[in-house]
């Protein structure tokens, strides 16, 4: 597939279960059995139950870590979230800030969107809005943001270098970024690399972590640290779906691994001299 065909699997995909619950989704991604081959999106994700601000509500269960943990969130902030989906993070991030700060959500997901919305609306909150646009190209004004978060993501994007710029355009100096996502150490099988559930589902989207790092540098970014790291095991009746008993047999013993990480980096201000 190419960019544009990915992001269409994606918007399809994410259209499909953002209409569906949390629970849901744990039995499938979009609950029914016919709908995703019986992809659990929720084997990435993290607990977000015991969090400041947590609304069940958005969670779909859809991140791959809790990029708010070591975002380095200060009262008045303002804060961007990257692919917020149903707003999940950006509710935590919004008790974070507190009144005086402001949380923006930015997703290419119209069902995603308007979910949000409704959630927000019912909470009541005037220092959150859910905005539509693509990573790559953000629609949104330069060093606007303290920080940048976005939670199992960007690896869904497939020009990661675009998007890491566009992080550092619209970050003020001195802002950072905390984000979660899924990297790889070692090659996927062909088979998972063309399918394009696993594709949106954040297996066959993921790169090799050096080259994920390498990225970020490249971008400009300083500090550049690892906050946490967990190896993903993806169920066999998953990976069954689109690999022979051998070929599973043979992946499960290769040493290539599918790892949440969760990532930190900073735009230092410019030094005047």
């Amino acid at each position: 597939m190419n960019p544009n065909e990915l992001k269409r699997v994606v918007k399809e995909k994410y259209g499909e279960i953002a209409n569906q619950s949390l629970l849901m989704n744990q039995s499938s991604c979009c609950g029914s059995t016919s709908c995703c081959d019986e992809i659990d999106y929720t084997i990435f994700s993290d607990d977000y139950s015991g969090q400041k601000g947590y609304n069940p509500d958005a969670d779909l269960g859809l991140g791959c870590g809790l990029p708010t943990e070591f975002a380095g969130i200060q009262k008045g902030d303002h804060v961007l979230d990257l692919g917020s989906g149903a707003g999940n993070d950006c509710f935590v991030a919004r008790a974070l800030v507190g009144d005086d700060g402001r949380v923006t959500g930015l997703d290419f997901t119209n069902a995603m969107l308007e979910k949000a919305r409704k959630n927000n609306e019912k909470l009541g909150f005037s220092n959150i809005e859910f905005v539509k646009g693509d990573i790559e190209n953000i629609p949104l004004p330069d060093t606007t943001y303290d920080v940048v978060i976005s939670n199992c993501v960007l690896n869904l994007v497939p020009d990661k270098e675009k998007a890491f710029a566009q992080i550092y355009r619209v970050l003020k100096p001195g802002g950072h970024f905390c984000i979660s996502d899924v990297v790889l150490n070692g090659t996927l099988p062909e088979k998972l690399q063309k399918a394009a559930e696993l594709y949106a589902g954040c297996v066959s989207g993921a790169i090799q972590k050096p080259d994920y790092l390498q990225i970020i540098d490249q971008a400009g970014f300083s500090d550049i640290q690892i906050r946490k790291e967990k190896k993903i095991g993806v169920p066999d009746q998953i990976l069954s779906n689109f690999l022979s008993a051998s070929e599973l047999e043979d992946f499960k013993n290769s040493g290539t691994g599918i790892f949440s990480i969760t990532v930190t980096g900073s735009r230092f201000e410019n030094v005047m001299i």
